[in-house]
């Protein structure tokens, strides 16, 4: 039987199941007002004027809704040049992802190579690093790429270069791995199929789900980044979204630019609507073995 706060028996009366039923949509009520509170602030901001989005107290609703303001921040703040860039930049960072943070879990996971286990503990250590430590270190280093002394700034290598070794991806995919029974790997290798092989043909098509939330990961991590880019991609043509639309602002008007903002944020959230369920069975499918 399952142990919860409340008994089963104090559930099945009325007063228990009104208790339950209240505290349940109180904190339903809550939780859909934190959460979705600012998307609803940050849509509707777009549609106000320019006078109605700058007012205090804020309107809760538009006075009159002014849905061109979305179509002037598209074409006045070049969101379509933007959005390619930023797309640009994820994928191409997903791509390194996925096949070198495959391979480094895939190592320790399945091929056990020496002193794997400490290797693994200092990639997990980085994770206790604030990301604004690295800041200097990583822009020194794609300022002058040591051996082939190359300056990246300004090129896609300098936001998909930091991306590449991403502990906590390796992390997910090695746990993943791990539950992959050795059975299989067994009869790979009496079949005479090589580590690459088994791979290819049996972890990969088992590793549907976590892939899948690797994927989702590395793009939003480079879809919401902006200290980064700002500082190794200074040409406005080539800035991703976040950055676009913090150089173009000058003398746009407050609400474009909240139109501007509202844009950019759909792309991801529509990701996380359509995806949820897989981003859930990945994160737990590896949790348990058998």
């Amino acid at each position: 039987m399952a142990r919860t706060l409340i008994s089963q028996t104090q559930l099945d009366r009325r007063s228990g199941k009104i208790a339950y039923w209240t505290v349940l949509t109180l904190v339903v009520a809550v939780f859909t007002l934190v959460f979705l509170g600012p998307l609803y602030w940050l849509v509707t901001g777009g549609l106000k004027s320019t006078a109605e989005v700058i007012q205090n107290p804020p309107t809760l609703f538009p006075e009159q809704l002014h849905p061109d303001t979305y179509a002037t921040a598209w074409s006045k703040l070049r969101m379509g040049r933007l959005l390619f860039n930023t797309l640009y930049y994820a994928f191409g960072a997903l791509a390194f992802q996925l096949v070198l943070d495959v391979a480094a879990a895939y190592a320790l996971s399945k091929l056990r190579p020496v002193l794997g286990n400490l290797i693994l503990g200092m990639m997990l250590a980085t994770l206790m690093i604030p990301a604004a430590v690295l800041i200097v270190p990583q822009y020194l280093t794609v300022l002058d790429l040591p051996l082939l002394h190359l300056n990246l700034i300004n090129t896609p290598w300098a936001i998909w270069l930091p991306t590449v070794a991403n502990a906590f991806n390796i992390f997910l995919l090695k746990r993943f791995f791990d539950s992959i029974p050795e059975d299989l790997m067994a009869a790979a290798a009496m079949d005479g199929a090589t580590p690459l092989r088994a791979l290819w043909s049996i972890v990969l098509p088992m590793s549907r789900p976590i892939l899948g939330v690797v994927s989702i990961f590395a793009v939003v991590n480079v879809w919401k980044d902006f200290l980064w880019p700002m500082l190794v991609q200074p040409d406005p043509a080539n800035q991703p979204l976040n950055i676009g639309i913090n150089s173009l602002s000058t003398g746009v008007p407050q609400n474009v630019i909240i139109a501007a903002l509202a844009i950019a944020s759909a792309p991801t959230v529509v990701v996380f609507l359509v995806f949820q369920r897989n981003i859930m069975a990945g994160l737990t499918s590896g949790s348990l073995k058998g």
